[in-house]
């Protein structure tokens, strides 16, 4: 286990209380950083839905309220609700195609209703989470994503030529390649605050552009009121789905799934970077932010635009340079957001921004999404059985994107909506990932009661193995070991809790070559092992009988990872052997 040691220059931790004063000048930075992508995201995701110039309005003005609220809920912890960090939130871009799909077939109402029935989903994943975190992995999540930005392109090449009416064939591409150079160069040149801001200089630099070529239109700045709400569309939801609702489910399933991915590895990166010192990851409280952000996919669904998204990028962006982590900056964001929400000439100031420009804004997002897919793969490691999951659902997903089989097959109408390459991909992936964890090396399974009279089980359970495997005596001793400090370690911990009824232990091996993972999975509610393995890492005190076990443990495992979930409690030990 590598613990970094560096200090970040963190002024207020997300427990600190923040002067207000600062909560609400860092507030205002960060409502700064998500308003455009916000605006441009559900304008371009509602201009290629084909809808109107109300939808478009109100659907800006609602995201911008969502996004507020569930920025504000995230600064919280309530049961299981709640990441208790800085958590900015934004219209996801990963739905823009999908939502262009299902409002084209079914309308609005379809696709608000499967809005509102892929919320529980991303819900039931932050409750199930310990049980699927082997199934929905960070290879499925990045192979996804991926396919989900080369789907998304199209729409963004559709948008550059979305111009008024006698405009110049080239404005369109000269637009968008000068706007696409000026945020090169200046993401590559500026630094600091500047850099955070390259987009409004790449999107004024494209208006600028456009102004030149005369498609630059100011009529909607000119008629909208200075304060004000939108007048409401009609919204609904469709309480009798037809065949459009049952043919996209599987889509909007499997891409909420993704969403819900995504935001555990977000929130593993937020709360890294919220730290002074590194601590273990405590997945409670990626658990409720996972929550979260299905309640406000709830919303966007009741309200007829995208659903949210957490920003890991933008949240440590503002973190890092204000040095503030302090949970009170969610509010200060809510509040400013919600101000400029009902400023209707902000808002028009930004819905008039040409299509070429959200075309090239959409281009580098989709490049940027489509790298985040690849690095969440290669984070989580790359062997022979996870390259051949990724080649085949890459494949799969590319090339039967909008082929004619699945029409063949599912019928017209049908399937051209199930011909998705992104539902492809991804059943694809899910399938392989449970053919593979069920085919592999076998595992051997022991059940006991989280008690010190369950050694001698759980021991005899770690000879058998070790005869097996072949290991010599001293590597059959080093694993034996490993179990029972790190049985002893949970007991210590339980036994401080003082609880009457001892929780069930489940220990699962697992051989990997010349090593054995060992997983001890209790429902227990003890301190985490990795930041006290920590502290003896770094402070070294006078042993005591207390951390014993602790230590003992660390010479005998070559790897330990403590993952806290609401009522589980997961601890994974990788033992080497020999022969």
């Amino acid at each position: 286990m590598t613990v970094a040691s560096a200090e970040q220059p963190i002024r207020y931790e997300p427990e600190e209380a923040c002067p207000p004063g600062v909560a609400l000048l860092v507030g205002f930075q960060g409502a700064a950083l998500v308003l455009a992508p916000t605006v441009l995201n559900v304008a371009i995701a509602i201009r290629s839905s084909g809808l109107d110039d109300g939808w478009l309005t109100w659907g800006v003005f609602a995201a911008m309220l969502i996004c507020a609220s569930i920025t504000s809920f995230q600064a919280f912890r309530l049961r299981r609700f709640g990441a208790g960090h800085v958590v900015l939130a934004w219209p996801a871009a990963m739905f823009i195609a999908i939502m262009v799909s299902a409002v084209s077939a079914g309308g609005p109402a379809t696709f608000a209703s499967l809005l509102v029935v892929c919320s529980l989903i991303q819900i039931a994943l932050a409750w199930w989470l310990p049980t699927l975190r082997r199934i929905v992995t960070p290879v499925v999540s990045g192979t996804v994503t991926m396919l989900i930005a080369v789907s998304v392109l199209p729409i963004a090449f559709d948008t550059v030529q979305d111009l008024p009416a006698g405009a110049p064939t080239s404005a369109g591409p000269v637009i968008a390649v000068a706007t696409l150079v000026v945020s090169v160069i200046v993401t590559l040149r500026a630094r600091g605050r500047w850099r955070l801001v390259a987009p409004f200089i790449s999107i004024l630099a494209g208006c600028a552009v456009a102004a030149a070529f005369g498609v630059l239109e100011g009529d909607r700045i000119a008629d909208a009121a200075w304060f004000g709400v939108p007048d409401l569309p009609d919204l609904g939801l469709d309480l009798t789905p037809g065949k459009e609702f049952w043919a996209l489910l599987p889509s909007f399933a499997i891409l909420t799934l993704v969403l819900g991915l995504k935001t555990i590895s977000d929130g593993v990166v937020i709360q890294q970077g919220s730290r002074r010192r590194p601590k273990a990851i405590d997945f409670r409280q990626i658990q409720g932010m996972v929550s979260v952000n299905g309640i406000g996919m709830l919303f966007a669904g009741l309200c007829g635009t995208l659903p949210t998204m957490a920003n890991s990028s933008y949240s440590l962006s503002l973190i890092s340079l204000t040095g503030v982590a302090a949970r009170r900056v969610g509010i200060g964001v809510a509040v400013v957001t919600i101000t400029l929400a009902f400023f209707a000439k902000f808002a028009a100031l930004l819905l008039t921004i040409p299509g070429p420009v959200l075309g090239a804004y959409l281009m580098l997002a989709m490049g940027m999404l489509f790298v985040s897919g690849w690095q969440t793969i290669l984070r989580d490691g790359l062997d022979a059985r996870r390259v051949l999951v990724v080649a085949l659902a890459s494949a799969l997903g590319l090339g039967l994107h909008g082929h004619p089989i699945t029409q063949d097959l599912f019928g017209d109408e049908v399937g051209s909506l199930l011909g998705s390459g992104v539902t492809i991909g991804a059943v694809v992936a899910i399938a392989m990932t449970f053919l593979l964890e069920a085919t592999g090396t076998r595992r051997s399974r022991l059940e006991a009661r989280l008690e010190m009279a369950s050694l001698p089980a759980i021991d005899a359970f770690l000879v058998r193995l070790a005869s097996r495997l072949g290991w010599n005596e001293a590597s059959s001793l080093r694993l034996r070991s490993a179990g029972e400090e790190t049985l002893a370690t949970l007991l210590m911990q339980e036994e401080a809790a003082e609880r009457s009824e001892r929780p069930r232990l489940i220990v699962v091996a697992r051989p990997e070559g010349d090593t054995v993972e060992l997983e001890f999975v209790a429902t227990s509610r003890h301190e985490n092992i990795e930041d006290q393995l920590a502290f003896l890492t770094d402070e070294a005190p006078i042993p005591t009988i207390d951390d014993l076990s602790l230590r003992l443990l660390r010479h005998h495992a070559a790897a330990v990872r403590h993952q806290k979930f609401h009522g589980v409690d997961i601890v994974t030990v990788r033992v080497e052997g020999g022969t």
